[in-house]
C-alpha cells in the first residue's frame, strides 16, 4: 500500500467531490483516486456486468443445444405455462 504525502493529502482534500488525478512520470499511465467504499460498489457493479455479459454471450449457444435435444419441438411448449415469469 502506498502511503499519501502531506503534500498529496492536502491535494485530495482540495479537489473536493472530483477524484484527483495521479500521472506516473515514466510510462504516463494515469491512476485516479477514489475511497475505497467507492472503489468496493464500481467493482460489484462491473462484476455484475461481466455476469451478465458472459450469460448474453452464452444463451444463444445455450438455446442452440436446447434446440438439438428437442426443446423447440412443439410437444415441449407446454412447459411455457409451467413458467411464473411467462405471462398468462
Amino acid at each position: 500500500m502506498i502511503e499519501l504525502t502531506l503534500e498529496q493529502r492536502q491535494a485530495v482534500a482540495q479537489q473536493g467531490e472530483i477524484p484527483p488525478r495521479a500521472v506516473d512520470p515514466d510510462t504516463q499511465t494515469t491512476y485516479v483516486l477514489i475511497p475505497e467504499k467507492i472503489y468496493a460498489r464500481v467493482k460489484m457493479l462491473l462484476d455484475e456486468e461481466e455476469s451478465e455479459q458472459f450469460l448474453r454471450t452464452l444463451t444463444p449457444h445455450t438455446m442452440e443445444v436446447f434446440g438439438r435435444e428437442g426443446w423447440d419441438d412443439p410437444a415441449m411448449d407446454i412447459y411455457n405455462d409451467l413458467d411464473p415469469r411467462s405471462p398468462s
